[in-house]
């Protein structure tokens, strides 16, 4: 039996054709199910739809054994047990800095910065060789600079225009981001042929897709 964990929403719907196209298709739907493990075509494969942030922990520890997760998510985790098998190409975007138009820069040796990706941050400006008082939001990042609360922010950026929207302009590239293949180690030993041939076949989809 293969476990596949992957999050509602965006990367779900992104990620069917690569599942459908190494075989494998939900039975169930997530948004209309109750149920918490749902049924594919294949008996031997099921999958957990579960919070995104919560998709490497599953892995981590086994509860699945494969999982689809932004690198964003991955790269805050940072959890050991972990093998990224396949960037599959999808939802891609930046994590960048970014601070309001108005300042002169924010390269300041020490700094507010409002984020959710606290553990990246953290990792980052040390390695900037900046201290930070790190303030951890969950949404509206771009509004913490504007009120004052924080000098800048860390956050995910794909057009750029809810920056330009609030003022604000993108700084440095902290990592181009997308959609990972991810599995439990002990999995990759004791499944070894079948999780293989899923990233195999999924390979070829993502190398037909951006053909």
């Amino acid at each position: 039996m293969i476990t596949i964990a992957l999050s509602k929403g965006r990367i779900y719907k992104q990620a069917l054709p690569l599942l459908s196209a190494a075989g494998v298709e939900p039975v169930d739907d997530p948004d209309t199910s109750r149920k918490l493990i749902l049924d594919t075509n294949q008996s031997a494969i099921k999958l957990v739809v579960i919070r995104a942030t919560d998709v490497p922990t599953y892995v981590q520890f086994g509860a699945a054994d494969i999982g689809i997760v932004g690198k964003d998510t991955l790269m805050e985790h940072n959890g050991h047990g972990i093998s990224e098998l396949l960037d599959l190409k999808i939802n891609p975007c930046r994590l960048s800095v970014a601070y309001p138009a108005t300042a002169s820069n924010c390269q300041k040796r020490q700094l507010k910065v409002a984020t959710k990706y606290v553990n990246i941050a953290n990792r980052y400006f040390a390695a900037q060789g900046v201290q930070t008082e790190i303030i951890k939001l969950y949404g509206s990042m771009e509004l913490a600079p504007l009120v004052g609360l924080a000098d800048c922010i860390v956050d995910l950026v794909e057009t750029g225009n809810t920056l330009k929207a609030n003022n604000m302009v993108e700084g440095n590239i902290i990592a181009n981001i997308s959609c990972r293949l991810i599995a439990n180690n002990a999995s990759l030993k004791t499944q070894h042929n079948p999780i293989m041939k899923l990233v195999e076949e999924m390979s070829a989809a993502v190398n037909a897709a951006s053909e």
